[in-house]
């Protein structure tokens, strides 16, 4: 059964991974593990990282109801506590030196976001009040300091004087505003609201709907445009693929947890749309490809990418059963994942992302500020959760 043998691949592989990692002497998780399996003690740890840690441990630990896991959350809890957190200027740092001083003070309202995701799921694996707190003091921040009236501002000195975006730009655009931003500040406030029941995380909850339907969804293109200037006017022709079926299943999860029709009649279409768009432009018959610029496809096979498609199929295949195919898509890209991009070598985890010809991409690494366990981690646990819809 697929469920049955994502769960052996979570518990024998991805697990184990990244329980080796925790950093006994210096508190938190090592930042980085070159592809070649070397461990970097010394390097900066990513703040981005330990919010993603510590919401895979919790969520682990409330699916899989394995103790163990609770107390490698409580120990990423500890380090973004006592570490990552600015208690001068409030918000949450970019990194930390390997132990525990400010290294980067980049205040990035992505970054803002994952550690009010992970702190509210955390709330919701140990009941600590503490971090319930910490997670509406970040959201009271994002809403006082880094929003305007056209969407979420991006990037921030440590005393909150904006700065440009090059963390969350790329494409040779330098963006004021970006589609992944507001994603995560969205998936961010779905947790605070199901958690904490905050209606003010609800109404801009409601108000980020708004701004997808209207700005950030190209009805032409069939896509979400992912770069935007400070009104959120588009900067480039690109489609990210793996974003637009991450958005499709976070977006409709969004509107479960609001559970309001109104929304419910805007944004379904929406991640209809951008469902089977990605079926028919990016699913290969066995694996979704990356992106597409100006026309030209990028056909890496990117680690993320593929687990964000198998949630998304799943999702897509729950609301509209006769959508066979989409389930076919993910029995098809998990033996896919099987078969190349989890990495066979002992003690190892999954290929950051292989070529056109399923060869691995080595000058990327395996751990690190963007690679973490929160893609291909939450892909097997929303599995084992559905599974009445899988199996």
């Amino acid at each position: 059964m697929l469920t049955e043998e994502i769960k052996r691949r979570l518990s024998e592989g991805i697990l184990p991974f990244w329980k080796g990692l925790k950093d006994e002497e210096n508190g938190g998780f090592y930042g980085f593990v070159g592809h070649d399996l070397s461990v970097d003690k010394q390097y900066d740890k990513g703040v981005i990282l330990h919010s993603r840690i510590l919401w895979f441990f919790s969520n682990c630990y409330l699916v899989l109801k394995n103790k163990d896991d609770l107390a490698y959350a409580d120990h990423a809890y500890a380090y973004i506590k006592e570490y990552c957190i600015d208690r001068e200027n409030g918000g949450v740092y970019w990194s930390t030196t390997y132990d525990g001083k400010p290294s980067d003070t980049t205040k990035h309202t992505y970054n803002q976001a994952f550690a009010i995701y992970a702190l509210s799921s955390y709330y919701d694996a140990s009941k600590n009040e503490e971090a319930l707190d910490l997670a509406r003091e970040l959201f009271e921040l994002v809403e006082e300091r880094c929003k305007d009236s056209f969407g979420y501002l991006e990037a921030f000195d440590r005393q909150f004087q904006p700065v440009d975006n090059s963390k969350l730009s790329e494409n040779g655009i330098l963006a004021d505003k970006t589609m992944n931003t507001l994603l995560h500040v969205f998936e961010a406030y779905t947790e605070l609201y199901r958690v904490g029941g905050d209606e003010k995380a609800a109404a801009q909850m409601r108000w980020m709907l708004g701004i997808f339907a209207d700005k950030v969804f190209n009805r032409e293109e069939k896509r979400l445009d992912v770069f935007f200037d400070s009104r959120m006017n588009n900067l480039i022709d690109l489609q990210s693929y793996g974003h637009d079926i991450e958005a499709a299943w976070l977006i409709d999860r969004g509107m479960e947890v609001l559970n309001d029709a109104a929304y419910d009649k805007k944004l379904l279409p929406v991640t209809r749309t951008l469902t089977e768009t990605i079926y028919k432009r990016a699913y290969t018959g066995d694996c979704v490809l990356n992106e597409c610029e100006n026309g030209v496809v990028n056909k890496e096979r990117i680690w993320w990418v593929q687990a964000e498609a198998m949630v998304g199929f799943l999702n897509g295949y729950a609301r509209c059963p006769e959508k066979t195919e989409y389930m076919e898509a993910v029995r098809k890209i998990w033996d896919y994942i099987n078969g190349y991009v989890i990495d066979k070598r002992e003690g190892s985890e999954w290929f950051w992302a292989l070529d056109e010809n399923e060869k691995p991409v080595t000058t990327r690494e395996l751990a690190g500020p963007w690679k973490c366990p929160y893609h291909n981690g939450r892909m097997c646990l929303e599995l084992i959760r559905r599974n009445e819809v899988v199996e």
